[in-house]
């Protein structure tokens, strides 16, 4: 029975499912995306959620404590000095889980875990449209505004309906 398990075990000790979130929290912070599978992006997540939501204020205590979880300088100054400017204003939520089908291997659902501010398909910035080509007549019209149009009455319209006509 399950009673009282809050958390996926993933197979694994304790001290070999910690050294394995520490090293893809690492991966996640320095590359900003990765693949893995459907239940270690989901612990993932909540493994890392918490590292950056600390990460917003910048303190000797909160390094230390990001540290002691990630176990790595690098990433650590990479999470204060980057990521930290990029969420600043976000009040949780910083990443997302994509799903990206079955592996071949073992069929096992696979997924794709990233920060959100770092996605250029879902980036809050504005893209720029691409001009669109326009006829020969619209481009003659623009070129001179102060022509005059020349305005037909319904009698001349018909007139004119019937000569093309015949």
């Amino acid at each position: 029975m399950r009673h009282g398990k809050k958390f996926n075990h993933l197979g694994r000790t304790p001290s070999h499912r910690k050294a394995m979130l520490s090293n893809m929290a690492v991966s996640l912070i320095m590359h900003k995306r990765i693949n893995t599978t459907l239940a270690k992006a989901k612990e993932l997540r909540k493994y890392v959620e918490p590292l950056v939501t600390r990460c917003k204020v910048d303190s000797t205590h909160n390094r230390r404590t990001v540290f002691s979880y990630l176990k790595d300088k690098y990433a650590v100054t990479e999470l204060f000095r980057e990521v930290s400017v990029k969420i600043a204003d976000r009040p949780g939520g910083y990443t997302r889980i994509i799903k990206t089908g079955n592996r071949l291997g073992d069929n096992a659902s696979m997924a794709m875990i990233e920060l959100v501010d770092y996605n250029d398909l879902y980036g809050n910035e504005p893209t720029k449209s691409k001009s669109t080509r326009r006829s020969k007549k619209a481009v003659a019209v623009e070129a001179e505004p102060t022509a005059e149009v020349a305005t037909e009455s319904p009698a001349d319209a018909k007139e004119n309906t019937e000569e093309n006509a015949e």
